[in-house]
């Protein structure tokens, strides 16, 4: 088991903190760690009838390109702390115009735990009606499709989807799906 020694804010600001802890090992060696604390997020997949599933693409910074993900985000600062379907709910609406009548909690997956405490709240959105998507300024880029299993397929093998989050929300459907489907 690691303890806890010391642990100290080095870096903060709207989005995130970074903290720094001295650890003692399993064997009472020394260690540390470096720690990005960001707050839970939803993924929603959200899945049309015949199997399809609608996407987004954006620029991502840190990576410098444009990939496609299923719908994502975080309540702003404000907002922190209210239900992962309601900010499931939110991202869908935001990014995608789409509203659903079922949604399904698929699971929460940890999203860098080598370093980060950052979690991932799946959820499943299904019996879609299209409406006008409600995008953030910093969204003004972002564009959408459907994708059906053929195509989703080879997004992934080209590439194009590289986002672990996505791919193993991906992982979560169809471990919800019925066998065979």
């Amino acid at each position: 088991m690691i303890r806890t020694v010391r642990s100290r804010e080095v870096y903060r600001n709207a989005w995130m903190t970074v903290r720094e802890d001295d650890v003692l090992g399993p064997d009472g060696g020394p260690g540390l760690y470096g720690v990005v604390d960001k707050p839970d997020y939803a993924l929603v997949i959200p899945r049309q009838g015949d199997g399809s599933v609608h996407l987004v693409e954006q620029y991502r910074y840190p990576v410098g390109g444009r990939y496609w993900e299923f719908p994502q985000g975080s309540w702003p600062v404000g907002h922190r702390g209210a239900a992962p379907l309601d900010l499931a709910r939110a991202e869908l609406r935001e990014e995608t115009g789409l509203r659903a009548a079922r949604m399904t909690y698929l699971g929460r997956l940890h999203v860098a735990y080598g370093y980060s405490s950052q979690g991932c709240h799946v959820f499943l959105a299904e019996e879609l009606t299209q409406g006008a998507p409600e995008r953030e300024a910093t969204e003004a880029d972002m564009c959408q499709r459907r994708a059906d299993p053929q195509e989703w397929r080879e997004l992934v093998r080209s590439g194009r989807i590289t986002d672990a989050a996505t791919l193993a929300a991906h992982t979560l459907l169809m471990l919800h799906q019925p066998e065979g489907r």
